[in-house]
């Protein structure tokens, strides 16, 4: 079966990549010749009925994710289903069905009937649910139970899919030997590494690829390399465990390429802002310049409750050095499963994010919508700033809750205000 990226290579153009270069206002011949080469990767698998098509990779606005999913502590689909519209509602470009709780395959489903933006899951998460629930225990899952949860999600028409190939025995052993502050943190990292040391067997992922990839590119689903030993602390960023990982993703990337299948790699985690430059950098060297999918990064441990704007910090610096995408992270991070209002917030500190470095990066389109609102507030047009800003529902939350005297300025000045000041100055 054709992909994009075998359709690019026979010089080809889908209709997504037709859709994807009007979007980007950019020549479709640029980014099917990006698609050819790896380095752009559309989402879209061939059974997700309704999608809106979205390109992720170089020279393209950089792109937001939003989680959603239940927990076995709360499961409650018509909340998640909530989560999926206040997410598009705010702007996410694609989102990632987490679930561990409830019925895992109606859940799923119901939320591929409703999104028209790619969905992304991590199979190893129903996989483990299942082997806990029939066999009594995790480790009791067999490769072909992961690889049957992998087939059952590709053909209900998931478009992108977290798959921790990199964690390998190998690099088991250099945690082992090295030692971490907080180990292991990736939830399917930490599922793979159970069942590995208790069976004493590879990591299934990594030892079947070739199988993994049959799957991929029968309904086109995008893998997305997960980084199961991302670090989980400051403490931990850019060691020698995470560049283990990241050496065999930069391996796999080709394998998946020479088969015709799209690939994206995900980076970490918890990284200092002076990390991360080089931890972008050597991702793009090592994976050959596939697309970057990071997680924040967050550039600092201590701020649950605020960790979307510790993520936004470290996710604007990161997509500035060439990170493609940015998963969000919410208020409750660390804390507590998100709730509706958590997953808007999110989703708005990852966009100010991109959008932040989309203007580093000389994106016109966004230069062109701040220059509107400067001049949008130069000239007092409060109802063409709401229609400009990034969140109009708050703006116009914030402004109504203290409207001034004056209605064409704010109670911040008031009659002080200096740009109506200068302006009648400058009349006189």
């Amino acid at each position: 079966m054709d992909t994009q990226r075998t359709k690019a290579q026979r010089g080809e153009v889908t209709s997504e990549m037709d859709f994807v270069a009007r979007e980007e206002g950019i020549p479709v011949q640029d980014l099917m010749e990006r698609v050819a080469r790896g380095e752009v990767v559309i989402p879209a698998n061939r059974n997700h009925r309704g999608l809106t098509p979205k390109g992720i990779g170089r020279g393209l606005r950089v792109k937001v994710n939003a989680n959603l999913g239940t927990s076995p502590d709360h499961a409650d689909l018509e909340e998640e289903l909530l989560k999926l519209r206040l997410a598009l509602e705010a702007g996410a470009d694609a989102v990632m069905d987490l679930s561990t709780g409830g019925n895992l395959d109606e859940i799923r489903r119901t939320i591929l009937r409703h999104c028209p933006v790619p969905l992304g899951t991590v199979p190893i998460y129903q996989a483990a649910v299942e082997a806990a629930q029939r066999k009594g225990a995790i480790v009791h899952m067999t490769p072909d139970d992961i690889f049957e949860v992998i087939e059952r999600q590709a053909r209900d028409g998931v478009d992108f899919m977290t798959v921790h190939c990199g964690l390998t025995f190998k690099a088991l052993e250099r945690l082992k030997k090295q030692g971490r502050v907080t180990g292991i943190v990736s939830r399917g990292g930490a599922f793979l590494a159970t069942w590995m040391i208790y069976n004493d067997r590879e990591n299934p992922l990594y030892e079947h690829f070739g199988r993994l990839l049959e799957i991929a590119k029968r309904y086109d689903v995008t893998l997305s390399l997960g980084d199961g030993l991302r670090p989980g602390s400051l403490a931990d960023a850019t060691d020698r465990v995470q560049l283990e990982e990241l050496l065999t993703l930069g391996e796999l990337v080709e394998e998946a390429w020479k088969e015709g299948v799209q690939v994206m790699v995900e980076g970490p985690g918890h990284v200092p802002l002076d990390q991360i430059e080089a931890n972008v950098k050597v991702q793009k060297r090592v994976c050959r310049g596939a697309p970057f999918y990071v997680l924040g990064p967050l550039v600092t441990d201590i701020a649950p409750g605020y960790d979307h704007i510790a993520c936004a910090i470290g996710g604007a610096l990161a997509a500035y050095h060439g990170a493609d995408f940015l998963c969000y992270v919410t208020p409750a991070e660390h804390l507590r499963l998100p709730k509706p209002e958590d997953v808007r917030e999110g989703v708005i500190a990852a966009r100010i994010a991109a959008h932040a470095a989309d203007l580093a990066r000389g994106k016109q389109d966004a230069w062109q919508r701040d220059l509107e609102m400067s001049r949008a507030r130069s000239s007092l047009n409060w109802k063409r700033q709401m229609e400009l800003c990034i969140d109009p529902l708050k703006a116009q939350k914030l402004r109504a809750e203290r409207l001034p005297t004056e209605r064409d300025v704010c109670t911040m000045c008031g009659k002080f205000c200096a740009i109506k000041l200068v302006k009648e100055y400058l009349r006189g």
